[in-house]
């Protein structure tokens, strides 16, 4: 069997390996991150860009082929925007002044962004928009981080137009 010195060698090389690991990994991450700083110095930047012959072009006949905003909207059902509030309620309540590890979503159609009182806002967020309207909304829940670099919100997005559509209008009833 081990004796007590034996335990505490193995034990001893473990903590020590696991440690260079660490260390190693902080070291590669500060020499290689290519995201953002967090810094806020306005310095983030993308290391690289891959040109694509007609990449954009595919990218705006796309989004001029399906229905434009205000048409989704319209033609929201707010019973399937209810059911794409169930990825929200994690994070975010309905009530008015209910916040959680975001801030309530009570009245936020037309909201002025990062108005609520006692939520610790992003710098980030509060800088790419004034208010919440469908539009900002929109282009919010698609990407998150990509309309808000550095946002806190951790959430992918929402990919379909008619989802983001459905959840507007269902937040949009909720204080009417």
């Amino acid at each position: 069997m081990f004796d007590t010195m034996t335990m505490t060698k193995v034990l001893g090389a473990f903590c020590g390996a696991l440690l260079i690991y660490l260390l190693g990994a902080w070291a590669a991450e500060e020499i290689y991150h290519t995201g953002p700083s967090g810094h806020g110095d306005g310095h983030d930047q993308q290391a690289y860009v891959i040109e694509v012959e007609g990449g954009d072009d595919h990218g705006d006949a796309e989004a001029e082929e399906g229905p434009s905003l205000d048409e989704l909207i319209a033609e929201a059902d707010l019973g399937k925007g209810a059911k794409v509030f169930s990825k929200c309620k994690a994070c975010h309540k309905l009530e008015d002044g209910a916040n959680a590890t975001g801030p309530h979503l009570y009245g936020v159609v037309d909201r002025p962004v990062g108005s609520v009182a006692g939520f610790g806002y992003s710098g980030k967020l509060v800088a790419v928009a004034d208010t919440w309207s469908p539009e900002n909304l929109d282009h919010f829940l698609a990407n998150p981080k990509g309309f808000a670099p550095g946002t806190k919100m951790s959430f992918s997005g929402l990919k379909k137009p008619a989802d983001r559509a459905n959840l507007i209008a269902y937040l949009d009833s909720l204080d009417n």
